[in-house]
């Protein structure tokens, strides 16, 4: 084997950051078995400073053939802001598996043409499949919008296995409207999550007619179809879990998202876990607090300032509900307790 083969079938340390499609050439960095679990964003954001490899993609895809990497990772799918990188975190606390969130390529293929991405997929499954520890298994938490093509990365020949996870849209709601960024973000979303929307259900919706509620309850409509599809076509291979399950009984729920990709920690192993600083501090950004009566604190603070938004984001898919069966099939993904 070439030295770049034998580099990439020994560790993950080769990461590929970047991939520009128009020259070809794939961009690596090395990265640390510390690097992976603390970063929540394998993107630009943790670009500073690090050394960048600059590979054509032909012959990384020849050492990838050379190494013979075999594709193996699993997946948490989500819908945003619904504890996915938290739960993430969690299931790497255990040895036997290897979690990686969010890397920049897997969403800009997720956004490219079906062609595109059968040319490029293959050979990144197979990177973001490898472990530092060889009796380990790589469990892939993607972006939200990457749930558009869950389907397909579930029709892999492997058979992967996915955590998909949300919540009910009334929570979706408080949550987002009462939180700080997160209302900004689902604007900014918008146009590409309403777009989405209307190729799936063969509306044409105008986001011009949407006010802020009904644009978030648009969102988690857009997001949670991708899920019931995959939870519908995978069958058993798709374990759904709502995240306020996972609050208020988080010790059976994490037992259940181990069990699903076959690891079966001890009672007491869970327990450890459970206890560490990730249940106190924010995922996405563990130098913040952040623990279930924030969260309660959040959704309180949405529920009062934003009680107007929220009742108009719930009547728009009550409305939606009633004229498409997809929408109202989809409410009972994640049902209110």
């Amino acid at each position: 084997m070439s030295p770049l083969a034998e580099a990439l079938a020994a560790s993950p340390e080769l990461f590929p950051a970047a991939l520009d499609i128009n020259s070809g050439a794939v961009t690596l960095w090395h990265l640390t078995e510390a690097d992976y679990g603390q970063e929540s964003f394998l993107d630009g954001r943790i670009a500073a400073g690090r050394a960048a490899r600059p590979i054509a993609f032909s012959e990384l895809a020849q050492a990838i053939e050379d190494a013979r990497l075999p594709e193996s990772c699993d997946f948490i799918f989500h819908i945003g802001h619904v504890g996915s990188t938290l739960l993430s975190r969690l299931l790497g606390k255990h040895a036997a598996l290897f979690c990686l969130r969010e890397p920049d390529i897997l969403r800009m293929l997720a956004a490219c043409p079906n062609n595109l991405r059968a040319h490029y997929l293959p050979v990144f499954l197979k990177l973001w499949s490898r472990c530092f520890d060889p009796a380990a298994h790589a469990v892939l938490k993607t972006t939200s919008f990457v749930g558009e093509i869950a389907v397909e990365l579930l029709s892999r020949p492997y058979k992967p296995r996915a955590l998909a996870m949300g919540v009910p849209p009334e929570i979706y709601l408080a949550t987002i409207l009462g939180g700080a960024n997160a209302p900004a973000e689902a604007y900014a979303l918008a146009p590409f999550r309403l777009s989405r929307l209307n190729r799936r259900l063969g509306t044409n919706w105008h986001l011009a007619d949407l006010g802020a509620g009904e644009i978030v309850a648009m969102g988690w409509v857009c997001e949670t179809l991708c899920l019931a599809e995959a939870a519908r076509i995978a069958e058993g291979r798709v374990l759904v879990l709502d995240f306020d399950t996972f609050f208020g009984n988080s010790h059976q729920t994490l037992r259940a998202a181990f069990s699903h990709f076959d690891v079966h920690p001890t009672e007491s192993e869970i327990s450890e876990i459970l206890a560490g600083a990730e249940m106190r501090s924010y995922s996405k950004a563990p130098e913040h607090p952040y623990d279930a009566q924030m969260r309660r604190a959040v959704l309180a603070e949405g529920r009062v300032h934003r009680a107007s938004e929220i009742r108009q984001g719930l009547r728009w898919l009550e409305r939606g509900a009633g004229e498409h069966s997809a929408i109202a099939n989809t409410l009972s993904l994640f049902k209110p307790a």
